[in-house]
């Protein structure tokens, strides 16, 4: 691969389903930068909200939740951590109550600006410290990193990303598998919509379009627009 400038950035956006996690981190280990997975910090956040038992229906206190939060993010791609006050929360982050609540918790206004300052933060150690970060999330090419060489927007059509994220959350992509998921994708990607744009690429941003590619097809589409990016 061409030699790339350092520190670097690569700022990938996309709806859930999309593949942009685990893309993300193939990416970041081809290059052998560090990773951020920005939502992961929001579902730190609502776990910490359920373990301390804040009122998800008081903006206030979730805001007060996110500027006392103590968050450590790991940024090995092969073993992206986090934790929380000490606790390894990265698995616990993922289970099916906190992907039913994080929204919640994601759509405060004050939320996001802290979860936005900590993550321009990482992005910026990470980069210095590992030559590249590959930061994915909802908002990171038009809001956290807009002035990131590399900007991508990963998007997969509603019955691609339905089946993927039924596969990975019940191993299956049968009807009753993808209606299971159905509220966890649509809805999720509605309410978050509220507060970011990720539906449609912002100038600047190159769409990468990963319906019909496979894991390392998608893999490869954008490691084509960062070569692009180091050699121009």
């Amino acid at each position: 691969m061409t030699s790339q400038p350092t520190p670097f950035v690569i700022a990938i956006d996309g709806p859930s389903g999309s593949g942009k996690s685990s893309v993300s981190r193939a990416v970041a280990s081809s290059v052998g930068g560090g990773y951020l997975d920005t939502g992961a910090m929001y579902r730190a956040l609502t776990w910490r909200c359920l373990h301390d038992e804040v009122d998800l229906q008081d903006p206030e206190a979730i805001s007060a939740a996110a500027l006392s939060l103590p968050l450590e993010m790991g940024d090995d791609p092969s073993a992206p951590s986090v934790h929380v006050g000490g606790t390894d929360v990265a698995e616990a982050i993922r289970s099916s109550g906190i992907s039913s609540r994080v929204s919640r918790v994601a759509t405060v206004p004050a939320v996001r600006t802290e979860m936005q300052r900590r993550q321009r933060a990482l992005i910026e150690d990470i980069a210095a410290r590992r030559g590249t970060c590959v930061a994915e999330g909802r908002d990171i090419t038009t809001v956290v990193a807009p002035d990131a060489p590399v900007r991508i927007l990963l998007t997969a059509s509603q019955e691609a990303r339905l089946r993927r994220r039924s596969l990975e959350v019940h191993g299956a992509s049968d009807e009753a598998a993808i209606a299971a998921t159905r509220d966890q994708v649509v809805r999720r990607d509605q309410d978050d919509s509220t507060v970011s744009q990720f539906t449609v690429a912002a100038d600047g941003v190159v769409a990468v379009d990963t319906s019909d590619l496979d894991f390392d097809g998608s893999v490869e589409a954008v490691l084509t627009v960062v070569r692009a990016a180091w050699a121009s």
